[in-house]
């Protein structure tokens, strides 16, 4: 057993120990291969890391750190030994301004503004941040108001239908919970908290690969939750995967899920490596520059190599964790890996929509990345609208999806009109989450749902929004 004051001496970059769940960890040669950069890991050196790490990751994750890396366990009595974590720069401050209650949160442009009080401006720029200068993410949320509704009057909407199915589920809405990792960030009660909140509304949800909790573990808490709300409108979860470069590994990883119960995989298909996030790297700079880190420059860092780090789990992109190699054919590997049905997530243009309807897929998500990808790439309406004009065959054999930029209930009633299944919505979530924890994943609900039925009811496109949805060539 390891003294904690031999750890404490350990908290240089030459010499960088951690304790993670009572063991001890040498994370030196990890330092500069952290995605969230080397002061993250400076910070903590010599202390005692667990509750820090448990907000980003699973517990298990330390397994995929190099060999050799556990160093044993930590003497329990001299734990008071170990070091403190070093402050954070002071701009990570909280805000010690009152939430509002979630009551007066009427659009989800409310839950926004709360979140940017509620969280440290650690955790604010990671979930607000986008690619670059934010064009992409700019064109999510303004296109959608360059489309217009054709109202019809005189049309019976006394009954309003707005279910629909998810790759057979039923579901009382027409959007979903997005994918969205590191739920630790945003609050403590991290995914089974949201999970909470998806089953007391009856939504369908979509997990994050980059969980900080385990697949087992949400799938445990989605279970408990659902068995005390009942059976009436039940919640379906489905797994977003990111492909590992080692098959063995990501074999496991699809197994593991499938075994816990999720209904579909969606496999991301635009994170062959990670986009440039300026916020993020800024403020990397500015935490490296807070630990004297000022001559640290960035490595070079080879994608996928022997001896790069591929982790089944975890929040940012690792060296190995996301496969740049994947291509069409690995759709076979991992069909007869998941035996179910597979949803293509990030495709981007209507050339890729018909290769995923050739190849078998089950569905597509038209997205991208919530504009933390590419550089000036389409939104999701775009695609659409290209699918619509050169494929729209691919609406008829397809599930099409599509997230990235909608707000509202109008929002959602125009993807649903132009030919989308459902709408995957995830910022506005994980806002109501950091501000209101589950309570704010249902008043997200309610204030877009309601939204969405008085656009029904107020527009009246066709004769029922069921049927406006089948036969939207009419419009």
């Amino acid at each position: 057993m390891l003294d904690g004051a031999e750890v404490a001496k350990h908290a240089t970059r030459e010499s960088c120990w951690i304790v993670i769940d009572s063991k001890v960890y040498d994370v030196t040669s990890f330092l500069f291969r952290h995605p969230g950069g080397a002061a993250i890991l400076l910070r903590q050196a010599g202390s005692d890391a667990t509750a820090e790490f448990a907000k980003v990751h699973p517990l298990d994750y330390v397994q995929e750190l190099p060999e050799g890396s556990c160093l044993g366990p930590l003497d329990p009595k001299t734990a008071t030994s170990l070091n403190s974590p070093k402050p954070q720069p002071s701009r990570e401050v909280v805000s010690t301004e009152e939430l509002p209650h979630p009551s007066l949160c009427v659009t989800t442009g409310d839950f926004e503004a709360a979140a940017k009080s509620a969280l440290p401006h650690r955790f604010w720029t990671y979930v607000s941040g986008s690619a670059n200068s934010g064009l992409s993410l700019k064109g999510n949320l303004d296109d959608w108001a360059r489309i217009r509704f054709r109202p019809r009057v005189l049309r019976n909407v006394g009954t309003v239908d707005m279910g629909g199915s998810i790759l057979g589920h039923k579901t009382q809405f027409p959007f979903y919970v997005s994918a969205m990792g590191t739920m630790g960030n945003i609050h403590p009660g991290a995914e089974p908290e949201t999970v909470r909140g998806i089953v007391r509304k009856g939504l369908h949800g979509v997990i994050s690969t980059a969980s900080t909790k385990t697949p087992d573990e949400i799938m445990d808490s989605y279970r408990r939750e659902q068995s005390q709300v009942g059976d009436a409108s039940p919640s379906v979860l489905f797994f977003q995967l990111y492909l590992p470069t080692d098959r063995e590994k990501a074999v496991a990883l699809i197994k593991r899920a499938k075994a816990a119960g999720y209904q579909g995989i969606w496999l991301t298909v635009d994170t062959p490596l990670l986009g440039k996030r300026t916020a993020d790297r800024r403020l990397q700079a500015i935490e490296a520059l807070s630990m004297g880190l000022e001559q640290e420059q960035t490595p070079n860092r080879p994608i996928g190599g022997e001896n790069s780090l591929a982790p089944a789990f975890g929040g940012r992109d690792v060296p190995g964790q996301l496969s740049p190699h994947t291509t069409w054919e690995d759709l076979k590997w991992i069909r007869d890996a998941w035996q179910g049905p597979i949803v293509l997530k990030g495709i981007q243009c209507a050339d890729d929509a018909k290769l995923a309807m050739e190849h078998g897929c089950e569905g597509i998500l038209l997205s991208n990345h919530g504009g933390r990808q590419l550089h000036t790439a389409p939104s999701a309406l775009m695609t659409l609208l290209e699918i619509r004009t050169y494929c729209p065959e691919v609406l008829d054999k397809l599930e099409v999806y599509v997230d990235g930029g909608l707000r509202d209930g109008a929002d959602v009633l125009k993807a649903i009109c132009l030919g989308a299944t459902a709408v995957g919505v995830g910022r506005p979530y994980l806002y109501a989450l950091a501000a209101y924890g589950s309570r704010g994943i249902e008043r997200c609900t309610d204030s877009k749902s309601s939204m969405l039925r008085f656009g029904v009811l107020r527009v009246t496109l066709l004769t029922t929004f069921k049927y406006c949805r089948k036969n939207w060539r009419l419009l």
